[in-house]
């Protein structure tokens, strides 16, 4: 949204004339109002009132390390508002893509979340554990931020079976075979070998 700003400079207002510039015209680009900060005033007016929420929004700043959701991803929003007798609850499911480098081999690496979330926004919010209803006003932002930070992997892969870099000369095991030697094994730790951490 652009408004026009006239920003008027009067140096002599006493002479001013044509041949005194009264000012100059120049535009400003105000931010467009949060799709994501709702009035909910209809809804609090009776319980079990309902509301549907269906939104594409992209936001900044959701990272953990180099895990992060880019700023120009979109993220998918459908929750669905009921007036209960604590405030309102909103449930649904979030759907964004991550993006990140692999743990192993350290190429580009992405993938899919899809996060279902049913939370409780009341007036005297729990640090932690609801969120706050300012007046007649229900800010979708915070939980639709904590619910992607908190999905990010931690340890990225490209994809499950990546072989990664060799330790020895560092190459990508997955576009090339060297004749490093096998890592050595702790004897210690040999038993771990015999056990399937898939099951």
């Amino acid at each position: 949204m652009c408004v026009w700003l006239v920003r008027v400079q009067l140096s002599d207002p006493v002479t001013l004339n044509q041949s005194h510039p009264i000012g100059h015209i120049e535009q400003v680009t105000m931010s467009e109002p949060s799709k994501l900060r709702l009035h909910v005033g209809d809804l609090l007016k009776r319980f079990g009132s309902q509301r549907s929420i269906s939104e594409a929004i992209s936001l900044d700043d959701l990272s953990v390390g180099a895990t992060r959701v880019p700023a120009d991803a979109e993220i998918a929003i459908q929750l669905q508002l009921e007036r209960i007798s604590e405030g309102i609850v909103a449930r649904g499911a979030v759907s964004a893509r991550w993006a990140s480098e692999c743990a192993r081999c350290l190429q580009p690496a992405s993938g899919p979340m899809f996060i279902s979330v049913d939370e409780l926004f009341e007036s005297e919010a729990v640090a932690g554990e609801t969120y706050p209803l300012e007046g007649e006003i229900l800010d979708l932002e915070p939980l639709i931020r904590d619910a992607l930070v908190l999905e990010l992997p931690q340890a990225p892969m490209c994809r499950v079976d990546c072989e990664g870099l060799c330790p020895e000369c560092g190459i990508d095991r997955n576009l090339q075979t060297c004749t490093c030697a096998p890592e050595h094994l702790d004897p210690r730790w040999a038993a771990l070998q015999s056990l399937d951490l898939d099951q």
